[in-house]
């Protein structure tokens, strides 16, 4: 039996469900005929902004997989298997409402929806709640209505039903059609049965819960009939998928493919030459399984993984907004991120630290840099509204910490009980009270950071810090006096002479600013003295006697003596926060507004996601310890998204598309896993090996499955064109920031240091102009520190260096799960003239005639071999080294006619014969 329970009742003034949901049919739904014309709903919502099915203009959407994907939302909500969806046809009929109650307060529909064998759809009214007098619209189709047209029917309880006439729909356009349409249309909010969104939230039974939420349990490998071919349990599933439906998996790709892929997957750069021929010359069976085990204990491999956890954690080094100014020190979250993926730290431990590593026992820097992750969101240094911008950053944090390890879109249960999952408002705070004692370090508009460390080296600093801190504190009165002194005396001799005329070019705002002692300057003084101090120091030093100087000189000496016995500062951490161990308190916002508070709540899970609340959180000496009630709760058996989500991110790195292919939404709204067997069997497999990944990358890597080619097989085109079912390897576009290392690294110019603050490439000035702030916030590195990867390359909110923006480096704003691929005029123009790209070109021509001499040929062939990984066809060889003679001749025919030397000819050809290879797509995919 289909079960909606309503507590309360909603003015729907016609409700028709046909089997199109047209806009035509949405309007008759939602407005009475006298106000079809208007989009605007009596919730006060647009239409267009609440019905997924409707664009702003009110045209339906054309998108069949978009309806589609309603369809199966709600077919999934009710519990519909797929052979229900195709063969329940029961005929039900649906009655406008235009007699019914208007002005009635909101709805809230059930999410645990069941369907009985009678097929009967009964509303049912959950207890206490008021009577609800729509239930004719959900019954099988009968006799004429009871509900005559121009009157009202009589209000009821219980589940008594009306007999309803109208158009003649499906049960299956009902079941999931007409809960759509409610639902989409935003006019009645969803909570688990028997749920108001005031009401203390009950943990719904097991059965019919969303698959993600099940608990985890480990199936069987599956059985397959070509055992020859199943490498690893992989495998297995992968094949049975696949022998079910009479599709084949594509042959494996050959060793120079299959040796490059591996390269850039695991590492971010291609083979050099000397690897390639190690690999390729090793024929023992093992060979391939011993690169697998090299490349994993690589430190590039950190370098490379470090990279797509970033992209979940929303990491950038500045705040966004107008000023964009710098995080401090928030750097060494990406290091910690390396060092951690490097030394295969365990998953549940990675996580920990990252919420509260602070708060664990044993805590120390390291940890403590982790929950950085928290603070890593944008920041409005100057809010309108300080209480508002306070809970925006808040939600940031509850937003991505539900999004990157559960997968969950928790902060749309913000302002009301979420529309589409089973998430009430309560949820939401529950979860966010978490959070709550959480504070952020910072002077004004200044961003602050902390020092980092265990307790015993914190306070031991502090004691040897004490005495040469208060020492140089007395030298800098002593030098503010000195700047005194010598402006007195200027002032002295100007009234002598008797000249009008200021004593110095720096306003005086400023000298008073230089004058105020450091730690008892506002933001404002910090900032002029930053700006104009240099200028002020420079003019008293000019005008001081020589007495006055070594004065000057002697201060500055004492000073860096004294800086000399300071003990060694500890590492930064730009993290929050708690003051101590007394809880704040939390209320629900009405409509998320902090100006409405309403009931307190506590710390609490998602009532959908647990059978039973743990235990609430202990505080330490320094913290209320309930981040760290949530990791231990996160990573615990109970749990069965957290393992789910970090599998399917690590399956997607390595084939396109995770086996869930919405990696960052595991819940209603988000797709079903393709292999659902398979994803189980992975996450429980990460939890017995101990949470440690790698030992999971090496599986996929040595699979049969990781390790086909690309090519095509119309006939299993036919039947799974999208390659759900795995039948191939996916070609995969390299990411912004492989393809500019893979760039550095076949030019010779990359630069393999690891680790430390960011780097600034040389940007054009156009680019540094078109900042938030222009020419403000980016910084020059030389060179050879510019040649490091790109991972350590400074993350600026309002700017982008224009290699990686072209290529999609993903916004910075939120959690991305996965990167758009898009194919621009743009990126080819930039690929091919820009200077990056012009001098990487012009350093690969050097490398070639260096290492194969001035024969063409050679150096063709060591050009794809360096780029491409293989030699070239013999059409290909012909090709390029006719281009090099024709380049050369246009060359030297350009220089007679502008009658001068530019250098070799040669060289330049060669250049333009190494952009050609940089352009290509063989270069920038990986297969």
């Amino acid at each position: 039996m289909l079960r909606i329970s309503l507590t309360g009742m909603v003015s729907l003034p016609y409700l028709v469900v046909t089997s199109r949901l047209s806009c035509k049919t949405v309007m008759r739904t939602l407005l009475p005929s006298r106000k079809r014309t208007s989009t605007s709903l009596r919730s006060g919502l647009s239409l267009g902004s609440v019905c997924p099915m409707i664009n702003p203009t009110g045209n339906a959407v054309a998108s069949s997989s978009a309806k589609q994907r309603i369809l199966d939302m709600f077919a999934s909500k009710v519990g519909l298997t797929g052979q229900e969806r195709n063969t329940d046809r029961q005929r039900f009929q649906v009655h406008p409402l235009h007699c019914h109650a208007r002005l009635q307060p909101r709805p809230v529909i059930s999410s645990s929806l069941s369907v009985g064998t009678s097929d009967n759809v009964v509303a049912s009214l959950a207890a206490r709640s008021l009577p609800c007098p729509y239930s004719c619209l959900l019954r099988p189709s009968a006799s004429p209505a009871d509900c005559p047209r121009g009157g009202r029917p009589p209000l009821h309880t219980g589940n008594r039903r009306y007999r309803a006439g109208g158009k003649s729909v499906s049960s299956r356009l009902l079941r999931y059609g007409l809960v759509g349409a409610i639902l989409a249309t935003g006019l009645c909010d969803l909570a688990p049965s028997g749920r108001s969104a005031k009401a203390a939230p009950k943990a719904p039974a097991s059965e019919g819960r969303h698959w993600s939420f099940q608990p985890l349990r480990r199936p069987k490998v599956a059985t397959v009939r070509d055992l020859a071919w199943v490498h690893t349990p992989i495998d297995a599933f992968v094949l049975a998928r696949l022998e079910r439906q009479g599709l084949t998996p594509a042959p494996a790709a050959d060793r120079r493919t299959l040796l490059r892929r591996l390269y850039l997957d695991v590492l971010g750069l291609p083979p050099t030459p000397e690897e390639q021929q190690t690999f390729l010359h090793d024929t023992s069976p093992d060979a391939y399984e011993r690169l697998v085990d090299r490349l994993l204990a690589r430190p590039e491999y950190g370098e490379r993984w470090a990279r797509h956890w970033l992209d979940v954690a929303r990491y950038a080094e500045s705040n966004g907004y107008e000023r964009d100014g710098t995080k401090p020190n928030a750097w060494r979250y990406r290091d910690y991120v390396i060092d951690s993926l490097n030394k295969d730290k365990p998953y549940d431990r990675f996580l920990t630290e990252q919420l509260a590593g602070d708060e664990m026992d044993g805590s120390n820097a390291a940890t403590q840099i982790a929950t950085s992750f928290l603070r890593l969101g944008t920041w409005d240094d100057e809010p309108a509204d300080p209480l508002v911008d306070r809970y925006d950053q808040l939600d940031d944090v509850l937003g991505t910490t539900a999004t990157a390890f559960l997968g969950l879109t928790l902060r749309c249960a913000r302002c009301h009980d979420h529309k589409f999952e089973p998430f009430a408002q309560t949820d939401y705070y529950s979860m966010l009270a978490v959070f709550e004692p959480l504070k952020r370090p910072q002077k004004g508009q200044e961003e602050l950071d902390r020092l980092a460390g265990t307790e015993a080296e914190l306070t031991a600093y502090r004691e040897a810090l004490a005495k040469p801190a208060a020492r140089i504190k007395d030298l800098q009165k002593q030098i503010i006096q000195w700047r005194r002194k010598i402006r007195a005396r200027l002032a002295r001799e100007e009234n002598k002479a008797a000249k009008p005329g200021p004593l110095s070019s720096v306003p005086p705002e400023v000298v008073a600013a230089i004058d105020t002692d450091p730690d008892k300057r506002t933001t404002a003084q910090d900032a002029l003295v930053k700006k104009h101090g240099d200028k002020l120091e420079k003019e008293i030093r000019q005008a001081a006697t020589p007495d006055e100087k070594a004065e000057r000189a002697n201060l500055d000496h004492e000073i860096a003596a004294v800086n000399t016995t300071k003990p060694r500062e500890p590492p930064h951490a730009y993290v929050w926060y708690e003051e101590s161990a007394k809880p704040p308190h939390t209320h629900l916002f009405r409509r998320g507004n902090p100006a409405k508070p309403a009931d307190e709540v506590g710390p609490a899970l998602p009532a959908v996601l647990v059978s039973k609340q743990p235990q609430p959180a202990k505080p330490t000496a320094r913290s209320t310890g309930r981040r760290l009630w949530l990791a231990r709760w996160m990573t615990s058996p109970e749990n069965p998204l957290v393992a789910r989500v970090m599998v399917n991110r690590i399956w997607e790195h390595h084939f396109g598309q995770g086996l869930v292919a919405t990696e960052n939404d595991f819940g209603v709204m988000g797709q079903a896993p393709s292999h659902p067997e398979l994803l189980d069997w992975l996450a429980s497999e990460l939890i017995t090996q101990g949470w440690r990944l790698k030992p999971l990358h090496r599986m996929i890597l040595l699979s049969s499955a990781y390790q086909m080619s690309c090519a095509p097989n119309p006939a299993a085109a036919k039947v799974d064109p999208d390659n759900t079912l795995l039948w191939r390897q996916r070609q995969r576009r390299l990411e912004a920031e492989v393809v500019r290392d893979a760039v550095l690294a076949v030019s010779g110019q990359l630069n393999p240091q690891m680790a430390g603050p960011s780097i600034y490439p040389a940007l054009p000035q156009a680019v540094l102009d078109g900042q938030s702030r222009p020419g403000d916030g980016w910084g020059k590195s030389d060179e050879q520190q510019a040649a490091r990867r790109s991972i350590y390359i400074f993350v600026k909110r309002s700017l982008a260096v224009p290699e990686l923006d072209l290529l999609d480096m993903p916004d910075t704003t939120s959690s991305c799960d996965r990167r758009a691929v898009s194919t621009t005029g743009p990126q080819a123009l930039t690929f091919m003239n820009g200077e990056f790209m012009q001098q990487q070109g012009r350093y690969l021509a050097e490398r070639l005639q260096r290492e194969a001499g001035a024969d063409s040929q050679a150096q063709i062939q060591r050009a794809f071999t360096l780029t491409l990984c293989r030699q070239p066809c013999a059409p290909e060889l012909q090709a390029a080294v006719q281009f090099l003679e024709r380049q050369k001749k246009q060359i030297q025919e350009d220089r007679k006619r502008l009658k001068g030397n530019h250098g070799d000819a040669a060289l330049q050809a060669l250049e333009a014969f190494c952009l050609v290879l940089l352009n290509t797509n063989e270069f920038v995919y990986a297969n």
